[in-house]
């Protein structure tokens, strides 16, 4: 088991740690789809690549996935609308709806598309090779880097979109560095883990941590603590019962979900009777 498991695991655990902290940034920008967004850009851009020729798994395919991820980015920066009812959610799911249907179009063109289809949306975590895993550790930690060096700015901007205008900073621009970092850390996702799996590393170990804490340090802790935990489950549970790794994850995910929904009520309760 150990020789099988041991490398999608170190995997998850990796993209468990870079997606749990971004993650506590798109809760706080209030646009949760956006990783959708943006995964299923670098889809397009990865099905875009396979047309022409180019392998999956080849470098160029990537830095193809990697320019589409950009432009979506550039979209989203210049794309915060204050207006009574169109929301930047609404123009993400636009994108996202649009991106989804190029995908499908061009992939009916290339051989095997639906093949190519199924494995940008499960993908093929159980097989990751440690290369791979050596490849995103790279430029995760690269991308780690630039961001602690410049969290006060990021966490300013998510948390305090307002403060960050009144000291006149270039919002837009600052948003676009910030999508374009993460259109790079998900283009290196989906390649490994698909379009769900990433969605559910960003989305619900973040949701579980606003349930419970505020602060960005224990934000962090929490969404990394329920991250592993949901990643271990669900593990464990693909290789017991011999079930696709990728959808059993996100399930797992989604039920360690429910659990803090059931255990956030619980001490709501409890403190309403006190």
């Amino acid at each position: 088991m150990l020789a099988l498991m041991l490398p999608p695991l170190v995997a998850a655990l990796v993209l468990v740690g870079i997606h749990g902290y971004l993650g506590v940034h798109i809760i706080a920008r209030g646009v949760i789809f956006v990783d959708l967004a943006l995964a299923q850009v670098a889809a397009l851009g990865y099905t875009v690549a396979v047309l022409i020729g180019l392998s999956p798994e080849s470098l160029l395919a990537y830095f193809v996935g990697v320019a589409a991820t950009l432009v979506g980015a550039l979209v989203l920066s210049f794309t915060r609308i204050e207006h009574e009812f169109i929301t930047q959610e609404a123009l993400i799911g636009v994108v996202y709806v649009t991106a989804s249907a190029a995908t499908i179009l061009f992939a009916a063109q290339a051989p095997r598309g639906s093949e190519h289809v199924e494995h940008l949306l499960t993908g093929t975590l159980l097989w990751v090779t440690w290369p791979e895993i050596l490849k995103i550790g790279v430029v995760y930690v690269a991308i780690g880097v630039v961001h602690w060096m410049l969290r006060h700015r990021f966490m300013t901007i998510s948390l305090r979109p307002r403060e960050a205008e009144a000291q006149g900073w270039s919002v837009p621009w600052w948003d676009f560095l910030f999508y374009g970092l993460f259109g790079v850390v998900v283009t290196s996702s989906v390649a490994v883990a698909g379009v769900l799996v990433v969605f559910s590393f960003l989305v619900i170990p973040a949701l579980i941590a606003f349930m419970f804490a505020s602060e960005p340090g224990r934000l962090l802790g929490l969404a990394w603590t329920s991250g592993t935990l949901a990643t271990l489950a669900g593990l464990y549970l693909s290789y017991v019962f011999d079930q696709p790794t990728g959808p059993l994850v996100v399930c797992a995910f989604a039920a360690a979900l429910l659990i803090a929904f059931l255990v956030r009520g619980l001490l709501g309760n409890r403190r309403e009777a006190l």
